[in-house]
């Protein structure tokens, strides 16, 4: 059964590997605080559907609390260690059935193992409370080995933590003109390609929420991200398969056998 990875827009994605229904950090909303939904339209219901939810990090775009409340009722739910307790309404959504993780863990979920591994982020839930839960990223062991890197800066472990992966969901931008070193742009996601050398890639997190009023602000960093991570992809890791997809857009790449 072939492997297939579908990018629903910011973050979210869904991964389908062995029979077995992956989603990342699901944000289904139009509109979030301060940012709007500029690019795709929303999740159709079914991208709710999963066989486990991976969550990244606690920030609201990531741990987006109604859209884990539409998941159904005992899906399971990989949140990072101390989650709970950072944000107590998550302790709420008891339809869920969470397991906190750390790096350094595995989590058998069908015929699929989640590695748990490391980022360079803050995992507060900003911007409240004081608690210090780590970011995560993920790597999906089964008929292909998939690394969902949630929201990272480049670390100097990254390729050692990660290991041999067929495919790399990595982020390239964000919601706003400007980054952070805990954040890859498109240069430093070329860079991390070039340090896993995955067989393929899929550009994620930019081109779908922009904050209102900013519409006519430096557009091009809302838009031009996915496009040039594919530039510099070509020029540092020529060997992989970069995959632009649009909201909505499914690819199965290819895998080792």
């Amino acid at each position: 059964m072939p492997v297939e990875i579908t990018w629903w827009g910011h973050a979210t994605c869904t991964l389908e590997d062995s029979g077995t229904r992956v989603l990342t950090d699901p944000l289904f909303a139009r509109r979030l605080a301060h940012l709007r939904r500029r690019r795709g339209a929303p999740p159709p219901p079914s991208a709710a559907v999963a066989d486990v939810v991976l969550v990244s990090h606690l920030h609201s775009d990531h741990l987006h609390l109604p859209s884990l409340a539409r998941l159904a009722p005992g899906t399971r739910v990989l949140v990072p260690r101390g989650a709970p307790r950072a944000v107590p309404a998550l302790r709420r959504l008891d339809h869920l059935v969470l397991t906190e993780v750390a790096p350094g863990d595995r989590t058998d979920v069908g015929d699929l193992v989640v590695r748990t591994v490391s980022a360079r982020h803050d995992g507060r839930r900003l911007p409240l409370g004081p608690h210090r839960v780590p970011a995560l990223g993920f790597v999906v062991e089964g008929e292909a080995r998939t690394y969902f890197a949630g929201d990272t800066g480049l670390f100097e472990s990254m390729a050692e933590e990660v290991g041999p992966v067929d495919v790399a969901l990595l982020p390239v931008g964000g919601w706003g003109p400007h980054l952070g070193e805990e954040h890859l742009d498109a240069g430093r996601a070329a860079e991390a390609l070039a340090r896993l050398m995955p067989r393929s890639a899929v550009p994620v997190h930019y081109g779908t929420y922009w904050p209102i009023g900013m519409d006519a602000v430096r557009p091009h960093e809302f838009h031009a991200p996915g496009e040039e991570f594919v530039r510099l992809a070509a020029e540092r890791a020529p060997q992989v398969a970069v995959h632009l997809l649009g909201h909505g857009e499914s690819v199965r790449p290819e895998v080792a056998r």
